[in-house]
Order: structure tokens, then sequence, then C-alpha cells
């Protein structure tokens, strides 16, 4: 009775994570889909509890509380512009619980072969399932749980160091050790060889060895990757992340982890292939980490910047009739979300042409600026993709750009040397009139520069950005 419980609960269960990501593919569906994410995790926790080989109840109470106070302590704690780093956190939590669970079923597996019959026929559990698994199904799930640790650990150790480069704890510019490739090769041959040697001996001598090699390709992997392309290495790993829970579901014999796997894996996956085409990337690149660099000196920026205040932004503004707001992450470092939905409401209500521009890439996290600006109640009509803009700046009175760099940056099409060369961006610079709020004259996150920031029709507007914004609100009339 309780396995038929647990197999419909797991049905129903994963009927509501495709649900789910379903609906997290509209702003305007996304609430409800969270939703269902919600309920369906509880329900599979709830029949994973009283399942099959259920039993120590306080441990699992005590870890379970454990865990939901310390995801809320996070939750309530964390700021829009630490979402990024806090996802690949995330991501390298997923990896490690891989890493152990594979562990546990290598030990396990151990245990049970170490058993005569008699003894075997009194196990319950995952042992009991191990005890009447013959030589080739202990075979499979030995290849099963090699990839579910070889995966984790290279989830682990690159979502570590993506955290790193997103928190500014690490550096981000893209750095490899001497060998570059050669060592991420020698370390993959490693892996295949101790598959090779585990899948036939068993012992826990490759599998340690494997996973001192996974460990070092999660770490050597994102290292190589320059900061810029973050936020497709955070597509990647949640992939990743995916892709191991599978394996592993695979060595528990969990149907409700398998499919949950194979939705995060490929949904990673395909959004990563969405945003190397927005970058221009090649999508093998990105899993091997070879991208970020450049090929030779970049092209000399010539001119200078030239400085506006308010009331020049708050004139120029008065007179347009059309105006592009292009968000960035520094809109989310200077939580400024609230003053640019109310510029745009004054600026509407005025009978002004208002629409925002947003890049697949745009901040550190994909959806990063959609989620910003729905949370300050933007209409979701007024909010456009790249591909649906981009033709409108010749059009366009003054384009303004709040905290962006690299979506905006001339040099992608302008400088085969760019670490961003081919990158489509937003052409701003095609508009009559540019503002760009930013803090200071440095080149940003990415530590590239930025041509956009010295054309004839661009001006900066220095400081702050909520600051600057709110600036301008008694100034538009």
């Amino acid at each position: 009775m309780e396995f038929g419980f647990t197999t419909a609960a797991y049905v129903v269960a994963a009927v509501l994570f495709i649900l789910s990501l379903g609906g997290l593919s509209g702003q305007e569906s996304a609430k409800r889909a969270v939703w269902y994410g919600i309920v369906g995790m509880a329900l599979a926790v709830f029949a994973t509890l009283i399942g099959p080989g259920s039993g120590l109840w306080l441990l699992s109470v005590i870890l379970i509380a454990g865990g939901g106070i310390i995801g809320w302590y996070v939750a309530t704690r964390v700021q829009m512009t630490e979402m990024p780093q806090l996802v690949a956190a995330m991501h390298s939590l997923v990896g490690l619980a891989a890493v152990f669970v594979g562990y546990n079923a290598h030990f396990e597996l151990g245990r049970v072969l170490a058993m005569d019959e008699a003894l075997r026929a009194t196990l319950d559990g995952f042992a009991a399932v191990l005890a009447h698994k013959d030589g080739v199904e202990q075979s499979i799930l030995r290849v099963e749980l090699f990839l579910g640790i070889l995966i984790g650990a290279v989830t682990f150790t690159g979502s570590v160091i993506a955290y790193g480069k997103l928190a500014g704890k690490v550096n981000s510019a893209a750095r490899k050790l001497p060998g570059g490739h050669v060592l991420n090769a020698g370390a993959a041959a490693v892996s295949v060889l101790c598959l090779v040697w585990y899948f036939g001996t068993g012992g826990f001598l490759p599998l340690f060895l494997m996973t001192l090699a996974a460990l070092f390709i999660g770490y050597h992997l994102i290292m190589g990757i320059g900061g810029a392309d973050m936020p497709v290495v955070v597509s990647m790993l949640n992939s990743y992340s995916g892709w191991a829970a599978a394996a592993i579901g695979f060595s528990l014999g969990n149907d409700l982890l398998i499919v949950v796997g194979a939705l995060v894996g490929s949904s990673g996956a395909i959004l990563s292939y969405i945003m190397c085409k927005a970058m221009n990337r090649s999508f093998v690149s990105v899993i091997l980490g070879g991208f970020g660099g450049t090929s030779g000196p970049a092209m000399a920026v010539e001119g200078e910047q030239i400085a506006i205040d308010a009331e020049g932004v708050a004139a120029a503004l008065n007179d347009a009739d059309s105006v592009i707001i292009i968000p960035g992450y520094g809109m989310a470092v200077a939580q400024a979300q609230q003053s640019v939905a109310e510029l745009a409401r004054k600026l509407r209500a005025r009978g002004k042409q208002v629409r925002f521009a947003i890049h697949p890439v745009a901040g550190r996290l994909p959806g990063h600026m959609n989620v910003l600006l729905a949370e300050a109640k933007v209409p979701y009509d007024i909010v456009l993709e790249m591909d649906e803009i981009n033709g409108d700046f010749p059009s366009t009175d003054v384009a303004i750009v709040i905290g962006s760099n690299d979506i905006v940056n001339p040099a992608a099409q302008e400088d085969p040397n760019s670490p961003i060369a081919g990158m489509p961006v937003l052409e701003c610079w095609k508009a009559k009139q540019v503002f760009v709020s930013k803090r200071g004259q440095g080149t940003g996150y990415s530590g590239i520069e930025n041509p956009l920031f010295y054309k004839e029709n661009t001006r900066m507007f220095y400081g702050d950005a909520k600051k600057s914004v709110d600036s301008l609100l008694p100034m538009i009339d």
C-alpha cells in the first residue's frame, strides 16, 4: 500500500513540476508556477518519508527542520543583487549531495555483497533493493553512481568558483593554469580510466581518484571563464546539477529524482544554448570552459567621456517623444528598479512612448532584469527582448542605459579582438541621444572598455543609479 501511494504521489509531483517549469516561461503565470513547484516538492518529500525504506524519523525531522530554517533565513536576508551567487551556491549543494549519495550507495553495495544469503533476506529499504540485484545490475549501478559522483563533483567546485566570481571574492578574469585545456583533458582521461578500473573491481581507490579529478575539472573549467560570461555559466551549472541528480536517481531507483533531474538538466542545457546564441558563443566551448578570452590587442578607444547633470537629462526627457530604458546589473546593485519604474510611469503619463530593452544576458543571471522590473510593477507589454526592439533605436529620441556595459558595447561589432566580439548587443548608440547612468569611469565587472561612453551623442550621468533617477523625478513635468 505504501509503495503504491508513493508511486502515485511521485506521478502527481512530477506533473506539478512540469507545470511549474512550463508556467515559469511567462510572467503572468510565474507566480502560480512557483506554487506548483512548492506543492510538488512538499508532496514528494512527504511520500518519500512514509514510503518504502522509511525510518530514522527523528533524524529526518531534525534535518528537514534545520534545512528549512536555514533556507528561510537566507531567503529573508538575501538581496536581489545577491541572487546570482545564491543560485550558484545552491547548485554547489546539489552537486555535493550527489557526491555523498553516490558514496553512500557504493559503501552500501559493498556491505550487502559481504553478507551471506540468509542475512540479505532480512534487509529492507535500499539495502534490500541492492540484495536483489544480479551481477549485471550491480555493474550498471556502479556506472550510475560513478557518473553521479563525477558530475556532482564537477558541479560542486565549479559552482563554488562561480559563486566566488559573482560575489567578487575571486578575480572575475579568465585564468587557467599552465597547460590550459591539456590539464582538463588529462583529468578527464584519468576519470575514464578510473571508470574502467572501478567497473572491473568495484574498489574505493578508483572512485576516490576520479572524485579528485572531477573536483579539479570543475575548478579549472570555471576559473577559465571570464566574468562577462557568468550568466551562461550559472545556467550551465544548473544543467550539470540536474544531470547529477538524475544519475543518482538511477542509483537509488527513485523515479521522481530521475524525472526532476532530467527536467532541470535539459531545461538548463536549452537555456544555456539560447544564451550562447544570444552571445554568439559556441555551446561546446561553454562546456569546455574555452571562452571569455581575447585573440589579440583590443582596439584603442579615442575621445573623452562627457558628463551631464540631472537638469540636462530631464530637459532631454521632457522634449523626447520616445524613450528606451536599458537596465543592467548596476540598477540591481543600487536597488533603483522602483525609481526607474516611477520615471517610466511619469513619462508615460505625459503621453511619451517608453519601453524597456532587455538583453538575454543582462545582469548576472538569466531573467534577472525581468524579475526586477516585475517586482517594480512595470507593465509586461513595455518590456521587450533585444530582437523585438533593436531595430527601433534609430527612431528613438532618448536611450537611457542604467548600469550596463557589455550588452550595449559597440566593440562587439567593431573590434574583432574584443572578448565579446560577435556578441549581439543592444544598439542604443543609434538613438538620437544616449544617457549612461554609471557610478564612475571604470570598466565594470567584466573589465571590458566600452566605446559607447565616448561617442558624440552619449553623455555620462555619473552617480548612484537610484539617487540619479530620483533626482530626475521632480523635473519631469
